[in-house]
């Protein structure tokens, strides 16, 4: 492909800038060769002439497609070159907020300045076993890489993590340490991956400090080797150190501070522990206060100082070693203070006896004051002659000083590096190492001293070692792939090396100068330019002569000479280490003794690890002169950077390169010129120039085809060979055959051809888009033509119809109007003149009705007005007594209505409780009737009132008539003579009327108003009534209500919290059953290696000890250790949690260990009654012959045990005291706040332990002497009365019998009877030769009494061990107390009392167990000892019976042994006497099977751990199970218990050894839940509860167990069955999981939809298609199908069935979604499209087996909006809005991440913009999302077992003969 293809119009290239250090632009036109400029578009749209240099035709770097832009590894970008890389990191630091990326072998990190959740557990484990191009780039799957390759290869793996200060190098490598610890753990119980964790607060504090560019920089290199044994757990780890900067201990720049230790020390300085150090604030220290500021925002140094002294406790340095390295440490900072005062000649200087800061530094480090004093300003001169003590000048003690102060703190840091190595230190033999190398990047400042250098040189070496492997693996990746190897040439700093280390290189001539008496810098400088001047890596600057440039692979760094000879010495006089050395704390002398004068800062880089690698000594054999004692630094730094390369040479390199995005320490701010420096300086753009000088583009024929199947031609897809299909393809498109190469399995491309056969693609794409958007334009415009003309004459035709009509309705119109306004007119002129006429006339009738209505008026009120004033005049003195009476009314009822309202408030608060309900609806009841009788009177006065009011009308009406009457009388008979008078008479008449009228109408007002008074009083009443009766309905309504909702509440809520609480409860009891089954299976495994290793017989536990299921108990162990180990026991409850445990595991343990004291018990028990029925049966003979003990003896041996007892309660009466003391002092732990109480409470614990332990051991010395007395009085006892004939008089020794033979006592005896016999005459025993005899007796007698003799003491060692073993147990306990106490002083008070409760519980229940247990043990005693005495009885009546009348007698002669075989001999007879002669009718099968007791082994072997589940294929499901219940049954049919027992525990410990041997198969664990739920079932069914037998039939019913009750082992039956189902889940998932990812995010199950990105070094793992790590869907549904079949043939209840494919779906859902978001290349559309497409085939697959109500769909739901969220709109506000309400099972970092994680698969596609998801984040602030990023795969539901009983009876089932069950009789 020619330049001018490649820039061509619209071409992207990339273009130097001054300020973003690469700048993007367009070509606006073709370039031609040839050409001087190009012309160019900026992305601001300014237009920029680009000049080209036509000698060197060096064009602008062009640019990468967009959809290669922001890849996990850098080398899949097809442009290989800086600013592609740049803008590559960039893209995915700023808008994707990944800080890893991947750099073919190199892994990529940018200090995010924020803390990132990226790192939990959750994390850690999905990395956990993946290939590390599967997941996205991560420290942990560099970390997860080198584990892998140390498993796989078996070879030392390191870890190099570099980079500059606060690039984040020292978090790096602890992430990938906390990997190793969590991945791998330990394998014992030293927790030794803590220690290392541990280790990071401890290097931190002396080794780390703020620096300008830091605030957390380490100022040391170090490599940490963690040892791995066999099983790849880690054993130990070791660390060496290098170069430590102890210059910072005595200067330290502006804003920089001092070593984190020495400011912590000053923040903890007021602890009363911490007086002594007389330390004050930082500011006070010169050491402490040149840098500024003495403080970090958001540091805590008290808080870390708290964390260091933790961390040191955790590594095992002693408390008072603590204290000592705090004193050396403050010493140090008053050394700093100590002022030096100059002489007046200058020569000499003085230090003030009375100096406070020089008196606390002698006092601190334990030496003479008078001596260090001396010391600090003179020095001691040695010649050949003579020894001279010579004062030194200011400026040299000044140097004295510092180089003492940086010695002291470089020699306590390699100490404290030492005694790490030995808390990490492992005796184990270590198989393997993982190292991890956190060292200072390559540095480069304005001054660059001796550390700079040698930092420099570090950095030489390992970009040397790092080089050679990328070119290495390059090679090897070319070769494996059969590609011709051509040679590259790389960058190799060998002379640059040389030019450093090689002979008389400037470390050679800086040692020789320094050896100079007089060496000075200068004179070095000009050594170095005399020798290197013609070097080309060796420069010297012009305008300085001393200073040097040395040329590095990175840049050019110009050193300043100025202190390298002083700090390469690093002189300490000799005289002040003496002084030092005899120091009186041991500490600080060890410090400085002779075999340490050797190890400088690097302490560590000489200490032997547990590696493969021999490190030597860098120690010189001849001791140095006064002046050093030592080799130069520079010398010991050489030295351990060889040990440190021969390490990294011998194992597999992994790079970590640490990038610092910005010097201000902005969280994602990217800085491209910072950015620049350092990947010029870390290696990777180096890395990128090997891969892309070779073929660093390279694709799997699949993916390749795939990608670019679309340049492919019809006919060439006939060609099933894909391989030859890519060739013929890329010989057609690319012509030059150097571009590309054809590999085995790859094929790789030169850099670019990537890039342009995208374009190929794109521009196939847009043709191809082109084409379909003309047709589809084309179409849709012919479409649109036709809908507009049809649209156009439909409207005209309308129209033209619209206008015609309303023409003619406008004519129509206008005629109707003339008619109208002519009809109109007429009415109106008509209308007006009616109007007028009428309005004339009533004008005049109403004129002259006014007049004569006037006249007859003033007649009538003339007449009237005399009457009135009458009536006024009474009425007005009438108003005046009642204005008087209603004043007093009103005044009397506003006094009444205040009481009253005072009286209702009282009568309101009492309304409000229901108890004066009652008494206030009586109340109310009484003041309506009241308030009606009052209204009632009311009424009655009113009705009077009215009959007046009418009466006085009426009588006024009358009065009028009469006067009327009269007056016409009068007017006939006189006239008008007295017209006059007349009318006067109607004048006052008129007047009386009118006043008669206003009293009228004031008594109506009046009335009226008194009327509504009382009327609206009435309704106020009323109204109050029925307030109040609706206040007391509503009070009893809402009590009611109230009462009904909060039973209701409380009933739902208590409901809830049951429900919560079981299942709580539930999930932890299967958690413990969980743990339990796995530490059962890990004793297991411990026995049988120990079986295997053990060679000689020792001291072995017994198996049954180790399982509840063996046992009477039905309670799972937590743990198969003894329970008396307190320190296991205490480590359990630390696993479990205190909380958590605090009941539980005391509870447990106390059963587990009742249960085996009762085991024991019950063994002892049965031996003893086995040798007590041989006794009685040896006894026979000698039965009669039995006399009475001794009465003396009997008195002796009562008053014995009498004593033994009294001790024994006084040993009781000790362990109260000594609880009552535990409870003492937990009860004044409790009370006590402050810490000073601590230690007296500690010692009187202490003194109270010694005096319980002195009287026990005094009691212990009573109990050996009464033994001894007991012992020597049976003695003599004895031989006292030997002479008596009673041969079985029992002695002081009652285990005696145990081990003498019977037979020998008798002879013994009868050979001292006959010796007694004939001691009354000596002369005639010597004379017949009986002495002998006699002799031969006594021998025989002291034979035997020396047997009981050590009968004797070996009871009495073994009560003496059992009392050692009690007081162990015991000052155990009291440890164990001891400890309990200091962890609750540690508390707050509250957390005290919180601890104090627990405990105080947790005792009583122990209590209330132990007296629980104590009495269950009596009752089962005494029912074993009834069933024991019946079975006696009945022996006893069998053998009277079987004897006949002289057996008795001859029994009797006989000895003990042939009476016993005589009478199994008649019994064995009689037994087979009685099953010949009984016979039996045949009856029906009663659904029981008798075996033998015999046969239980045979019947657990066919029947359960030898059955395959194949054999009962055709046979009833489940039948082993109701095989076991048949026999059971029979067994309680004839009431034998231990029979039962035996026969259950046979069966428990059979499944579970079967499981145990098939514990990856899934059909025998499938066929052994189903059994073991149904054997369940049945003894629930068949129980005797009424409540599981609901759905019995009465023949059901007849075959319930009549005699035991075996609800315990119901709950061990469950128990196992919980174990054997999450075994189930353990294996499904095993099975599923290694084709969950393959199935649901990368096989293609839509066929041509997803497309295949370019990928990198780092591939992923599954892209072989054609591998054996390609699953498709069908596959996973095929393996649930066969999962399903199996389940339902061994007939597993649907139920579990159910719950079985919900915990499979949510697996798979965890496992795809964390891939998911931790994978960037399946996190776009077309993978979302193939999710969906997957759920919606395992729905229908779940619908289809009828599981969709098991509630696995809802447990997909997350992975279902994911899937949705991957194909939905992302850019306006509304797509948020969708995105927010439809992804609601998603959390919003989950949601964050798909966003920033979605990747377009071709250049259509765009890209989530940034505003977007901060949009998403804004409105999803409101959610309390928990902050796990990942989903929990390991999470396990509860499981139930819902009861379901079985519709066969016992006696239907057939027992097929294949079985070998014959010796099964059916009953």
């Amino acid at each position: 492909m020619s330049v001018s293809e490649l820039y061509s119009q619209y071409t992207r290239v990339w273009i130097p800038d001054p300020d973003e250090v690469w700048r993007s632009a367009e070509l606006t036109k073709d370039y031609k060769e040839g050409e001087k400029s190009l012309q160019l578009r900026l992305e601001d749209e300014t237009i920029r002439e680009y000049p080209i240099d036509v000698q060197s035709n060096q064009l602008p770097f062009l640019r990468n497609p967009d959809i290669l832009v922001g890849e996990n590894d850098l080398t899949a970008l097809s442009y290989l070159h800086e600013p592609a890389v740049l803008h590559n990191l960039k893209v995915r630091f700023l808008e994707s907020n990944h800080i890893y990326t991947y750099c073919g072998i190199v892994l990529v990190a940018i200090n995010p300045y924020e803390q990132l959740p990226i790192y939990g557990q959750d994390v850690i484990y999905a990395y956990s076993g993946q290939n590390m191009g599967d997941m996205d780039p991560h420290i942990f799957a560099v970390a997860e890489e080198a584990y892998k390759q140390m498993a796989r290869e078996e070879k030392n793996q390191s870890i190099i993590v570099s980079g500059e200060s606060g690039a984040g190098k020292t978090v790096s490598a602890k992430y990938a340490m906390r990997y190793f610890a969590t991945v791998s753990g330990s394998a014992s119980d030293t927790n030794i991956e803590e220690k290392v964790l541990a280790s990071s607060p401890i290097m931190e504090a002396i080794g780390n400090a703020k620096t300008t560019r830091n605030d957390n920089s380490s100022r040391f290199g170090k490599y940490i080797q963690i040892g791995f044994d066999k099983q790849y757990h880690i054993i130990g780890a070791n660390m060496r150190t290098y170069l430590l900067e102890k210059s910072r201990v005595v200067f330290q720049a502006d804003d920089e501070r001092n070593y984190h230790i020495f400011y912590q020390l000053c923040a903890a300085g007021s602890l009363p522990e911490f007086k002594e150090l007389a330390l004050t604030c930082a500011e006070d220290f010169f050491f402490t206060s040149q840098g500024g500021d003495t403080r970090i925002e958001g540091i805590d140094d008290a808080e870390d100082f708290e964390k260091t002294r933790q961390a040191f406790t955790l590594l095992g340095v002693r408390e008072s070693h603590q204290i000592s390295i705090f004193k050396i440490i403050a010493s140090i900072l008053h050394l700093g203070n100590v002022e030096i005062q100059a002489e007046r000649d200058g020569d000499s200087c003085s230090v003030s006896p009375q100096d406070e800061h020089l008196t606390n530094f002698c006092q601190l480090l334990g030496v003479e004051h008078s001596q260090m004093e001396r010391w600090l300003c003179h020095r001691k001169l040695v010649t050949t002659s003579e020894t001279y003590v010579k004062s030194m000048s200011l400026q040299q003690v000044l140097n004295a000083r510092s180089a003492l102060a940086k010695h002291i703190y470089a020699q306590l840091f390699g100490w404290i590096v030492e005694h790490i190595n030995k808390a990490l230190h492992t005796h184990l033999k270590q198989h393997s190492f993982i190292g991890v190398l956190d060292i200072y990047g390559f540095e480069t400042f304005e001054v660059n001293s001796f550390e700079q250098f040698c930092i420099n040189y570090a950095n030489e070496k390992l970009q040397q070692q790092f080089n050679s492997h990328v070119f290495k693996l390059e090679q090897e990746e070319y070769m494996k792939e059969q590609i011709p190897w051509t040679l590259i040439d790389f960058y190799d700093n060998q002379p640059c090396i040389d030019l450093i280390e090689a002979k008389l290189g400037i470390l050679d001539l800086l040692d020789e100068e320094c050896k100079v008496p007089k060496g000075t810098d200068q004179n070095w400088a000009q050594k170095l330019y005399d020798r290197h001047s013609g070097s080309q890596h060796f420069q010297k600057p012009r305008m300085s002569n001393t200073a040097f440039i040395v040329v590095h692979f990175a840049d050019k760094v110009e050193y300043l000479s100025d202190g390298f000879l002083e700090k390469n010495r690093d002189t300490v006089y000799e005289e002040q280490i003496n002084i030092l050395k005899a120091s009186k704390f041991p500490l600080v002398a060890d410090l400085f003794h002779d075999d340490k004068d050797s190890v400088p800062a690097t302490t560590t880089s000489g200490k032997g690890s547990s590696s493969k690698i021999n490190i030597r000594s860098a120690r010189p054999p001849l001791k140095a002169s006064n002046k050093e004692h030592k080799k130069t630094v520079g010398h010991q730094f050489r030295t351990s950077l060889h040990l440190l390369m021969e390490t990294l040479n011998a194992t597999t390199p992994h790079y970590v390169r640490c990038i610092k995005p910005n010097d201000e320490k902005l969280p994602f701010h990217f800085d491209p010129k910072r950015a620049v420096q350092q990947l010029r300086a870390c290696g990777v753009l180096e890395t990128i120039r090997i891969s892309a000088a070779g073929y660093p583009s390279r694709w799997a024929y699949h993916d390749f085809f795939n990608r670019y199947r679309v340049l492919v031609k019809k006919r060439e897809l006939a060609n099933t060979d894909k391989k030859a299909i890519c060739r013929s393809v890329l010989e057609n498109l690319i012509k030059d055959p150097d571009k590309f190469q054809f590999g085995r399995t790859k094929i790789f491309f030169r850099a670019g051809q990537v890039a342009y056969l995208e374009k190929l693609r794109a521009d196939k794409f847009r043709a191809a888009t082109i084409m379909i958007q003309k047709t589809v334009r084309g179409w849709l415009q012919k479409v649109k033509y036709r809908r507009l003309k049809a649209a156009t004459l439909t409207l005209q035709r309308y129209c033209r119809g619209h206008l015609a009509r309303r023409l003619a309705e406008h004519l129509r119109r206008t005629r109707a109007a003339v008619v109208f306004q002519k009809q109109c007119r007429m009415r109106r002129a008509h209308l007006a003149y009616q109007r007028a006429r009428r309005a004339a006339i009533i004008i005049q009738a109403f004129t002259r009705g006014m007049f004569v209505r006037r006249i007859y008026q003033q007649v009538l009120m003339e007449h009237k007005a005399t009457i009135l004033q009458k009536h006024v005049r009474g009425w007005m003195a009438r108003r005046h007594f009642r204005r008087l009476r209603g004043a007093a009314i009103v005044i009397q009822c506003a006094f009444r209505m205040l009481k009253a309202k005072q009286e209702l408030k009282v009568l309101k608060i009492e309304a409000r409780s229901a108890e004066h309900l009652k008494r206030l609806n009586v109340g109310m009841e009484n003041k309506v009737v009241q308030l009606q009788r009052k209204i009632d009177d009311q009424n009655k006065e009113f009705k009077t009132l009215s009959e007046q009011l009418v009466a006085v009308t009426s009588t006024h009406a009358v009065e009028v008539e009469k006067l009327q009457k009269e007056l016409a009388r009068y007017q006939e008979g006189h006239g008008g003579d007295s017209s006059l008078r007349l009318q006067e008479e109607v004048e006052s008449l008129r007047a009386e009327l009118h006043r008669a009228h206003s009293e009228r109408k004031i008594l109506e007002d009046a009335h009226t108003k008194e009327k509504d008074e009382l009327k609206k009083q009435v309704a106020v009443l009323e109204q109050e009534n029925a307030l109040l009766k609706d206040e007391k309905e509503q009070l009893n309504n809402q009590i009611l209500c109230q009462a009904k909702d909060e039973f209701a509440q409380n009933s739902v809520k208590e409901n809830l919290e049951m429900k919560k609480e079981l299942e709580e409860e539930r999930s932890r009891y299967q958690n413990l059953v969980k743990e339990y089954s796995r530490l059962e299976q890990r004793y297991d495994n411990l026995r049988d290696e120990l079986t295997i290793i053990k060679q000689t017989p020792g001291h072995r536990r017994n198996p049954s000890n180790q399982s509840s299921l063996e046992s009477d108990s039905n309670y799972p162990s937590i743990s198969t250790s003894e329970v008396g180990d307190a320190e296991d026991a205490l480590q359990q409850v630390e696993d479990i949690g205190l909380e958590k445990a605090a009941m539980d595991m005391t509870v447990f343990l106390k059963l587990q260990k009742r249960v085996r004291e009762l085991e024991q018990e019950r063994k002892k028990l049965q031996v003893q009654l086995e040798k007590r029925e041989q006794q009685d049966g040896r006894k026979v003979q000698v039965e009669q012959a039995k006399n009475d003990l001794d009465l003396d003896q009997d008195a002796d041996l009562a008053y014995n045990s009498l004593k033994r007892q009294e001790l024994e309660s006084e040993n009781k009466k000790l362990k109260n005291d000594l609880n009552e003391l535990r409870k003492a002092v937990a009860d004044q732990a409790t009370q006590n706040n402050s810490t000073h109480s601590s230690p007296d409470s500690y010692s009187l614990l202490l003194n109270q332990l010694k005096l319980a332990n002195e009287e026990l051991e005094v009691r212990k010395e009573e109990v050996l002497i009464l033994r001894t007395q007991i012992v020597s009085a049976d003695q003599r006892r004895l031989a006292g009365k030997s002479t008596e004939p009673n041969i079985n008089a029992r002695t002081s020794w009652p285990n005696s019998e145990k081990h003498v033979d019977q037979e020998d006592a008798i002879e013994a005896y009868h050979g001292v009877c006959q010796t007694n016999s004939k001691t009354e005459d000596w002369g005639y025993l010597n004379e017949d030769g009986e002495l002998g005899l006699a002799y031969q007796g006594l021998k025989q007698v002291a034979r035997l009494l020396e047997a009981q003799l050590q009968a004797q003491s070996r009871e009495h060692e073994e009560e003496v061990e059992g009392l050692k073993a009690q007081v162990e147990a015991l000052k155990e306990e009291l440890d164990k107390q001891q400890h309990t106490f200091c962890q609750t002083l540690l508390l707050s008070p509250e957390a005290q009392v919180e601890f104090g409760v627990q405990q105080e519980i947790s005792r009583l229940t122990n209590e209330n167990l132990d007296l629980k247990e104590l009495v269950e043990k009596l009752e089962k005693n005494e029912r074993k000892l009834k069933k024991q005495l019946k079975i006696y009885m009945k022996k006893v009546q069998d053998l009277e019976g079987l004897q006949p009348g002289g057996l008795s007698s001859c029994s009797l002669s006989l000895s003990g042994p042939a009476a016993q075989a005589l009478a199994q001999s008649e019994r064995r007879r009689h037994e087979l006497n009685r099953q010949v002669t009984v016979q039996r009718k045949e009856k029906d099968f009663q659904g029981m099977l008798e075996y033998h007791k015999e046969d239980e082994a045979l019947l657990i072997r066919n029947l359960v751990t030898e059955l395959k589940p194949q054999m009962l294929a055709g046979t009833v499901p489940c039948l082993p199970a109701y095989v076991l219940y048949m026999c059971i049954r029979h067994a309680d049919y004839v009431n034998d218990d231990l029979k039962v027992h035996s026969l259950l525990t046979s069966t428990i410990n059979g499944i579970k050894k079967v499981l145990k041997k098939h514990n990856e198969d899934f059909e025998m664990t499938s066929f052994w839940l189903s059994n073991t739920c149904r054997l369940l079932h049945c003894l629930k069914q068949y129980s005797g509860d009424e409540g599981f037998m609901t759905q019995n039939t009465a023949k059901q019913n007849e075959h319930c167990l009549k005699n035991f009750d075996l609800a315990e082992y119901r709950q061990v039956l469950s128990d196992l069955s919980i174990q054997i189902y999450q075994q189930l889940i353990k294996i499904a998932e095993g099975v599923l999981q290694p084709m969950i990812v393959s199935a649901m995010l990368e096989n293609e199950s839509i066929q041509g939809l997803s497309g295949v990105k370019p990928t990198g070094y780092r591939k992923r793992s599954s892209s072989m298609v054609d591998g054996d790590n390609s699953y498709c869907l069908e596959a996973v549904i095929r393996q649930m199908n066969s999962f399903h079949t199996v389940m339902r043939d061994q007939g597993l209840d649907p139920e579990i069935i159910l719950q079985v494919f919900k915990q499979l779906f949510y697996m798979i859902n965890a496992v795809t979604l964390n891939n998911l978001l931790l994978r960037k290349d399946v996190c776009s559309w077309s993978t979302g499209m193939q999710l969906r497409y997957n759920i919606s085939q395992l729905e229908e697959w779940l619908r289809g087996r009828n599981l969709h109500q098991s509630g696995a769909v809802q447990t997909m739901e997350p992975l279902i909006q994911a899937a949705q969220l991957l194909q939905l709109k992302k850019k306006s506000p509304e797509d948020a809005e969708a995105i927010c309400s439809l992804c609601t099972s998603l959390s919003t970092q989950q949601i964050v991440k798909i966003l920033n994680l979605y990747t377009p698969l071709n250049e259509f596609e765009e890209r989530v913009t940034v505003a977007f998801i901060r949009t998403i984040q804004a409105q999803l602030q409101e959610r309390n999302d928990p902050q796990q990023l990942l989903l929990d795969s390991k999470h396990m539901f509860p499981v139930l077992f819902p009861f379901n009983p079985s519709s066969l009876t016992m006696d239907s089932i057939h027992i097929p003969a294949y079985l070998n069950l014959e010796f099964l009789n059916k009953v």
